[in-house]
């Protein structure tokens, strides 16, 4: 492995030092989600090369639900082994019959697990190819601005930074720098289930619109970069009506009515991401927001979530958090 480093020009090594060093203080931990994937094997090379020294270590999610799982969690012993970067496996259960699907119930379940990560960042091997992926699906499921900005290169969850260093790496680009540096990878069988919607958009869908449109995957890429600016500018704007409205944990009622249904419904999704709470379907934010322009003194709209509830009263809206 060592003798074929320099096999490639290194400028992808370049990128991911360059990212990490304008993101990392000299304190602080990285951890790489390392699935043995060819995408993950070449982020956790790559960080390995940065001169890290004792600074980085991996985690390997075990689903469980292939076969395979325990030759994959080997495979990524032994490669963390050669590198020289502790691994810890992490054992997850998933519901295959998950009332929201078999990917969203095995990606609740790995977020659930990066949450106990002993380190300031947790960087993630998606590339452009998954990106543009993640834009057609979310505007396919109804998605808003925020969902059509699809992954965004950084982001807090909870105490952890989550990184995607390669999101502007095409995969020919992740598979060229593995094959240079002689190293190798596992395929999940289950990448090849057109059943999965996700599988679905990669070998049917992006296949067809590339025939036509063959820069598809760079311009799906580049609407999320303006997808993700516009969301930004919402959230300013959300900013600045919630400190006209905000009576300390609470909103004035007759200063939410000054605003738009539009600008309403930006705000109330805005004071819910800052809470952490979830964000309901349009179709039920819609309805409330109507309660809360029209209803009369006598009346307590009320929005139930399943981290608390909006509720209406005394002149204030509140967020009351589920004891």
């Amino acid at each position: 492995m060592a003798a074929s480093r320099n096999k490639l020009p290194p400028d992808l090594l370049a990128r991911i030092g360059a990212f990490v060093a304008a993101r990392l203080a000299s304190h602080e931990r990285v951890c790489v989600a390392l699935s043995g994937g060819c995408d993950s094997v070449v982020l956790a090379h790559l960080l390995s090369r940065l001169g890290l020294s004792g600074r980085l270590d991996a985690i390997h999610i075990h689903h469980g639900l292939s076969p395979n799982a325990d030759a994959w969690a080997a495979f990524c012993a032994d490669y963390c082994r050669d590198l020289g970067i502790p691994l810890q496996i992490r054992h997850v259960a998933v519901a295959r019959d998950a009332a929201c699907g078999l990917e969203a119930a095995a990606r609740q379940a790995r977020y659930e697990a990066f949450a106990e990560v002993p380190a300031a960042c947790l960087a993630l091997a998606q590339h452009r190819g998954d990106q543009a992926e993640t834009v057609l699906l979310n505007l396919l499921r109804g998605a808003g601005v925020l969902g059509a900005a699809a992954m965004p290169s950084e982001r807090q969850r909870g105490h952890l930074r989550l990184w995607r260093p390669l999101l502007g790496e095409t995969r020919d680009a992740i598979e060229a720098y593995a094959r240079a540096n002689g190293l190798r990878w596992i395929t999940d069988e289950s990448n090849a289930d057109t059943q999965l919607t996700r599988n679905f958009i990669r070998h049917q869908v992006l296949p067809i619109i590339e025939q036509r449109f063959p820069a598809a995957e760079p311009a799906l890429a580049q609407a999320a970069a303006h997808f993700a600016e516009a969301a930004e500018l919402l959230d300013e704007l959300a900013a600045l009506d919630w400190e006209r409205a905000a009576d300390g944990e609470t909103a004035c009622l007759a200063a939410l009515r000054t605003l738009s249904q539009g600008r309403l419904k930006n705000l109330l999704r805005f004071r819910l991401r800052c809470l952490g709470w979830r964000v309901p379907v349009a179709a039920r934010l819609d309805e409330f927001a109507r309660q809360l322009q029209s209803a009369g003194p006598d009346r307590h709209p009320e929005l139930c979530l399943a981290e608390g509830r909006m509720r209406a009263a005394r002149g204030r809206l509140h967020w009351l958090a589920q004891s």
